[in-house]
This record gives C-alpha cells, structure tokens and sequence, in this order.
C-alpha cells in the first residue's frame, strides 16, 4: 500500500459476514465504493463506513495485512473481516498484539440480566451501573475486559480494543450469540459464580451458616455455597430449576453439583 496521502479519490471495500449488519443496504455483501477525504486512518476510513472496529479481526488492504492506524490511499482495495471462531488467523493478523476473545466482560447500563447470565454461565461479567461511556472504556482496556453493548458510538472509542455490539434486544438470545461468535461453549461453568456481585462461590458447611437459614431450608436443605465477596447464601431451592431450563435452552452441558439461590 502507498504509504503517502491522498486528499482525493476512492477506495473499494468488500465487508464480509455479519460486519454487514453495520453497513447500509446498498453495501452489504458486495464491493463498493468509498470517498477519501484525506490523511484518514484505516480507522477513521472503516469506522465512517459504520462498523465499530472491535467488531474486526482482519483488515486485508491489497491483500495484505494491515493495523488499524495505517493511512488509506486512493485506489486501495480493502477487505473487512469479523472475529474468526474455527480458523487461527494469528499469523495474518496485524489490529493489535492479543487476540480479541477473552471470557472476562464488562456490560453497558442497558444489559443487566446479560450480565445475570453471563454469571449464571461461570464467566466473569461486570456489570457497573449507569457510569459514564468513557468509564466504561476505561475498564474494559484497563481490566482486558470484552465491553458489551448495543451502542455503537461506545465500541468506536480509541481506547476501546476488545468489545461487540450485540444483535438482539432479548437476553437469552444475546448470551447464545456471545456463546457462539466467541467460542466460549467449552468454557460455560455453571453455578460458579454469585449473580449478585459476580464473585466466585465456595462451599460452605451447613452449620456454619445455620443462623441464617430459614427454618424450612434448614429442614429440606443441607449442601449450601457462599459469594466469596458479598457473603450471600446458595442452594438448591426453588430458583433452580427455572436457571436449570434455561440452561438447557443455551444447550448448556448441566453438572450434577450445582447450586443456586433461595435466600
């Protein structure tokens, strides 16, 4: 690629998969033309076209692997491709030092009971509140943490490198789609994870915790865990099998140990 700018002219952009999504009508699943208008980043260039740049693994230009901060010159022709699941690209890739999947996430306002499933799960999700975007970009790249949300101005913020913009609005739905374009199935640990705070459990004896206990789980009860963090009480009681179903729903393998929540 010509490493000198270009004030004028267009580049040809090909999007492949579900980065479409971002695109207008016109542009989804076909090359198509696109204005420079000078001194634009590969960065500044993809993300005018509408598509957030953690949603990219692989930027082709001239067929060549290129990183986000490269300069766009007229005539380029550049191919846009989303996370890969099945293949190692690891060789091709030149966006940034570390692959985007990690299993470590931070949720958006709008995405509470994501973040409930997604802790159901086992993964570690958190879930701060109503706080500022640019807070939220700060944890993510601090703590190497996924940003989830359905904004797209959010995810297009320098700082942020991991993230992805959901599809759904439902949130069983989203947690599948989290499950299936990261790859995450074989790392599902249900009932690990306290869905108040996101803390791990640890088993606790009955006894220790027997003040309390309602009389009627101190009766039926007696395998019990215990948020490492905010200290609140799991087990099996009527909240369970609800959790159970929809853990089948998400295809989720169940272990026979688990736990969950009747305090």
């Amino acid at each position: 690629m010509n490493e000198n700018v270009s004030s004028v002219g267009n580049v040809t952009i090909r999007v492949y998969a579900e980065l479409n999504d971002f695109l207008p009508k016109r542009w989804r699943f076909r090359s198509f033309s696109y204005p420079l208008t000078g001194g634009n980043s590969l960065k500044h260039l993809i993300e005018s076209a509408g598509i957030p740049h953690t949603e990219i693994e692989l930027i082709l230009v001239n067929g060549s692997s290129v990183a986000l901060d490269a300069i766009v010159t007229a005539g380029d022709s550049i191919s846009v491709y989303p996370v890969f699941e099945s293949i190692d690209v690891t060789p091709l890739i030149a966006l940034r030092p570390k692959p985007l999947r990690k299993t470590r996430f931070i949720l958006d306002v709008h995405l509470g009971k994501l973040a409930l499933i997604l802790r159901l799960l086992g993964f570690d999700a958190k879930f701060p509140g109503d706080i500022p975007d640019e807070d939220l970009a700060r944890i993510s790249a601090e703590e190497n943490r996924i940003l989830l949300t359905r904004d797209t101005m959010l995810l297009k913020r320098n700082m942020v490198t991991h993230g992805c913009w959901l599809h759904s609005q439902d949130p069983e739905e989203q947690a599948a789609e989290i499950l299936q374009r990261l790859d995450l199935m074989n790392s599902v640990e249900p009932f690990k994870r306290c869905l108040d705070c996101g803390a791990l459990l640890e088993p606790v004896s009955k006894e220790t915790i027997l003040h309390r206990l309602e009389p009627l789980t101190k009766k039926y009860y007696n395998e019990f865990r215990t948020c490492t963090d905010c200290g609140k009480i799991y087990w099996k009681g009527s909240h369970y099998e609800p959790l159970m179903k929809l853990l089948e729903r998400l295809n989720v393998v169940i272990p026979d140990d688990g736990e969950e929540n009747e305090n």
